[in-house]
């Protein structure tokens, strides 16, 4: 799963999660930059339909598995337009939930075969980085989701909770950074901060400080 694909009509080899890894990096450095000049649901569809895309083709396995999460981002995609286009809150919110059931799938696939390989390469370190990331978007599908079922979950500076607000806070929690312009207010939304926090610093001190650890080793190991 986690082994090299050569690029068409070249003989230059890339790793599976190198594409996932561009989309995630343009979501986060272009997306204030072309905030102004295209509207903010429209440019967030964008990019996280580029990261489902690319997510998607990192793990594909069998066949069916991958025309199943394909037709699944597929759907996500026309339910979360149809919500901008006609208002209606509750498609944007199943498209939430689709997503956020996918992109669990997503990260655990990953780390099933990231505990699985004996032998860490540097495809397998950016995945974990990748899922990394992921998880941040996957909290702020629940976020979202609660803050639709419980309004006034958050609180934030700027007036108003959108989901942009709440990838913003997801990240900011996931990295235990804190700045408090978005603060969790009921005691869901402060249990699902928490956990984050918790699952975040773990995911770090763990998973990625140990696997760059093997992976130095056996680098170590094949120059002697």
């Amino acid at each position: 799963m986690f082994g090299y694909i050569r690029i068409p009509f070249t003989d230059i080899r890339v790793g599976r999660f190198l594409f996932l890894f561009i989309s995630m990096v343009l979501m986060f450095v272009l997306r204030p930059f072309l905030i102004e000049r295209v509207g903010t649901f429209y440019l967030m569809d964008i990019f996280l339909f580029l990261v489902f895309l690319s997510a998607v083709y990192a793990i594909r396995q069998k066949k069916s598995v991958f025309i199943l999460a394909l037709f699944l981002v597929l759907v996500m995609e026309i339910l979360q337009l149809c919500s901008n286009l006609k208002g209606i809150p509750s498609l944007a919110m199943l498209s939430n939930i689709l997503g956020g059931l996918l992109l669990a799938y997503v990260i655990t696939i990953i780390l099933f075969h990231l505990f699985r390989e004996q032998r860490i390469t540097g495809d397998m370190i950016m995945g974990a980085i990748c899922s990394y990331f992921l998880m941040g978007i996957l909290w702020a599908y629940a976020y979202s989701t609660l803050e639709f079922f419980q309004p006034g979950s958050f609180q934030t500076t700027q007036g108003t909770v959108t989901y942009s607000t709440l990838t913003y806070y997801s990240y900011v929690t996931l990295t235990t950074l804190g700045y408090g312009d978005i603060t969790p207010v009921s005691m869901a939304a402060r249990s699902f901060s928490l956990l984050e926090a918790i699952m975040g610093q773990l995911y770090i001190a763990i998973l990625i400080a140990g696997l760059v650890g093997i992976h130095i080793s056996q680098s170590s190991r094949s120059q002697r």
